[in-house]
């Protein structure tokens, strides 16, 4: 393996003193002649995303002609023909394209660089990256990107440079107090590097990591080959450690959804359990009213039978009996009967009253169990996403790119060391 290699670049439709003009790098991108000295067998570009070269060529010229500023006074004026319009991006991998072309791994590890590439590209340019092009005629894969500020009514393509936008911001501000011009061009340098660093750096973690390539080379940092191979060696196992902590996010997060999906059905079953305990409360209650008037009923109605019960009550029957005596017979014959058939009424009310408070017992108890396992269920999910983020934080290796000194090796055998037994149960 080896290190990244990203560069930015802009264009205008006039030449600049190295005679680089839009028309010519769009001739170089779609291997002209007149524009392809550089290359022995030229083959024409495979486009990965996005319009093919002709295409992406009309669309830059007609939305450059357009293309206006408002300068002072109000005046609305057409761009220059040296205003910048076009923005490149140019990506390598550090294979060779023979090796590529004779190794089915290599190739599939150049074709996921590439992959990672666009999405990166895709981030950073949004709507106006409008072709991604692949040249498999030069000595190392490498893909071309072509940005078309086609959003900005000016099309101007020197806003995707971070390093020349952050000295214009710096040298605009002008001087700080007690600043000279050569202070603030050295301040506006600063930043300039500062802004290309943090560029480079956002490639670096989005597609060099996952690709296993360092952010330096040896030559810069002046190592030796056995520094560098061991940097190498680092890269590769801090490529096998993100791959191993995507495959624990992705086994975390499956588990985190499958623990919320029980804990919502558990509590889903749970509010069903509440509200049948609920109806069964509000029924025995009704049930124990309904008890309630037919006990006072049937009270009343003994304590008028009470009153024929005994010496005095036999008096007052006899008494009665002078008086209407066939009209108390008739109402002893029937209140006796409607006696018994109110306390059979009564008895049958106190056994469906037991029955619906009991059930109501076992529907309160059910729907405490289904509560208490939803916390549980809740509380398991929280575990899980707390451990997914403690192996993350683990997993994560950071290390100074700029360093001197090269960080100490990890070794292959350390970085797939297998999980302990307890750790492959929390799996």
């Amino acid at each position: 393996m080896g290190y990244q290699f990203v560069h930015l670049e802009s264009y205008a439709r006039k030449a600049d003193n190295k005679g680089r003009s839009t028309d010519f790098i769009f001739a170089e991108a779609d291997r002209q002649p007149e524009a392809s000295v550089h290359v022995q067998n030229p083959r024409p570009p495979v486009v990965v995303y996005g319009l093919g070269i002709e295409a992406m060529h009309e669309l830059h010229d007609t939305a450059a002609a357009a293309a206006t500023i408002t300068v002072k006074g109000g005046h609305v004026r057409k761009v220059a023909r040296d205003k910048k319009t076009l923005h490149t991006v140019v990506a390598s991998y550090p294979h060779r394209m023979d090796e590529i072309r004779g190794d089915p791994g290599k190739r599939k590890a150049a074709e996921d660089w590439e992959k990672l590439t666009v999405s990166w590209l895709r981030s950073q340019y949004g709507d106006d990256l409008k072709s991604v092009i692949r040249h498999e005629d030069e000595e190392y894969f490498h893909i071309h990107a072509y940005v078309v500020p086609t959003g900005d009514p000016a099309m101007s393509a020197i806003k995707y440079h971070p390093g020349t936008m952050a000295k214009r911001e710096v040298m605009d501000r002008g001087c700080a107090e007690g600043e000279d011009t050569k202070a603030l061009s050295k301040r506006a340098d600063a930043a300039y590097k500062s802004a290309m660093r943090a560029w480079q750096d956002s490639y670096h973690d989005a597609v060099a990591v996952p690709s296993g390539l360092t952010r330096l080379g040896p030559q810069r940092r002046r190592l030796s080959r056995e520094e560098w191979k061991r940097e190498q060696v680092q890269a590769k196992a801090l490529q096998k450690t993100v791959e191993r902590a995507k495959t624990l996010k992705a086994s975390g997060e499956k588990f985190v959804m499958r623990t919320k999906n029980e804990a919502a059905t558990i509590t889903s079953a749970a509010t069903r359990e509440k509200e049948v305990a609920a109806k069964a409360t509000v029924a025995a209650i009704a049930l124990r009213e309904q008890a309630q008037r037919d006990q006072v009923k049937a009270l009343d109605m003994i304590a008028e039978a009470n009153r024929y019960r005994g010496f005095g009550g036999r008096l007052r029957a006899l008494w009665d009996g002078l008086r209407k005596s066939k009209l108390i017979e008739k109402i002893r014959d029937e209140f006796s009967n409607e006696l018994d058939r109110v306390r059979g009424i009564a008895e049958k009310e106190r056994v469906r009253v037991r029955e619906e408070e009991r059930r109501r017992r076992d529907a309160e108890q059910r729907a405490h169990e289904a509560e208490r396992q939803a916390e549980q269920a809740r509380d398991d999910a929280a575990r899980a996403s707390i451990e997914r983020d403690r192996l993350l934080s683990i997993l994560k290796p950071r290390f100074d790119h700029d360093a001197r000194e090269p960080a100490p090796a990890v070794g292959p055998e350390l970085a797939m060391k297998p999980p302990r037994k307890d750790e492959r149960k929390r799996q």
